[in-house]
C-alpha cells in the first residue's frame, strides 16, 4: 500500500503543488488547510506523515504539534519560511522529524518524504517490543521480560510504550509528561525525571540488559534501539 500524507496547508496553491508532488511519487495525500480539520481528518483516517505548515488560519503549527505529538507517533516534517532558523529549531525541540523551507523544489520535498519515512519504518520497533510482553490487567498493568512479570502502574505504562513506540526517538520532558497526564500534567518538567529512574530500576529487575532508556541531556529521553 502506498504511503499515506495528511498535507496541512492552508495556501491552496502550495498545497496542491505538494499533492501533485506526492502523487507523481506514488504517494496518495489528504490536504487539511486548518488545525480544525487536521485533527478530524487523523480521528478518521490512518497517515504515514504529516506535512504541517508553520503559519495556518485557526491556531500556528507549532502549537498543534505539541497538541498532537502525546497522541500520535507518525513523522513530522514541518513546512517553514526559508530564513526563519527559529522556527526549524523550534519545531525540531517540538518533535518534528524534518523541516522543509519555502519556496521548495518538488524533487527536495519527495527526497525528504521518503527519508523521513525510511527511517521511521526502519526502526526496529518489532524486536525492541518482543522483548517486552504487555498485560492490560485492571486496576495495573504489566511487562513480562524472561518469564518475569512486573507491575507498572498506569503513568509508567504509558510512559513506557510512548518511549517504545519510536525506538531512538528523543522525546521531551514536555512530551513524556504529556503522555502520562494528558491535560493535568505537573507544571514542573523535570518531575518526569523521578519516574524515568523508577522506570529503569523495574527495567533491571525484570532482567531487561542494558540501559535501554536513555537521557539526552537537554533534550529528554529515548528508548534504546539496541
Amino acid at each position: 500500500m502506498n504511503p499515506h500524507i495528511l498535507i496541512i496547508e492552508d495556501e491552496r496553491e502550495i498545497a496542491e503543488l505538494v499533492e501533485l508532488t506526492l502523487a507523481r511519487a506514488h504517494f496518495t495525500a489528504r490536504i487539511a488547510p486548518t488545525a480544525g480539520q487536521a485533527r478530524q481528518l487523523l480521528a478518521r483516517e490512518r497517515f504515514d506523515l504529516l506535512l504541517l505548515d508553520v503559519g495556518l488560519p485557526d491556531t500556528d503549527g507549532f502549537e498543534l504539534l505539541k497538541t498532537l505529538r502525546p497522541q500520535y507517533a507518525q513523522p513530522v516534517i514541518m513546512l517553514t519560511a526559508q530564513d526563519e532558523e527559529t522556527d526549524r529549531i523550534l519545531g525540531l525541540e517540538l518533535g518534528a522529524d524534518d523541516y522543509i523551507g519555502k519556496p521548495f523544489s518538488p524533487r527536495e520535498l519527495t527526497a525528504r518524504v521518503k527519508a523521513v519515512l525510511r527511517r521511521t519504518q526502519t526502526q526496529p520497533a518489532a524486536e525492541a517490543e518482543s522483548a517486552l510482553v504487555w498485560h492490560d490487567d485492571a486496576p495495573a498493568c504489566c511487562i513480562r521480560h524472561q518469564g518475569r512479570e512486573l507491575p507498572l502502574t498506569q503513568g509508567e505504562y504509558r510512559l513506557l510504550r510512548t518511549l517504545l513506540h519510536r525506538p531512538g526517538r528523543v522525546f521531551s520532558r514536555e512530551e513524556l509528561l504529556a503522555a502520562m497526564f494528558g491535560g493535568n500534567r505537573p507544571s514542573d518538567p523535570h518531575t518526569i525525571n523521578t519516574h524515568i529512574r523508577a522506570l529503569r530500576h523495574k527495567l533491571r529487575e525484570a532482567s531487561v540488559a542494558g540501559e535501554p532508556i536513555r537521557t539526552h541531556h537537554g533534550l529528554g529521553y529515548s528508548f534504546s534501539e539496541g
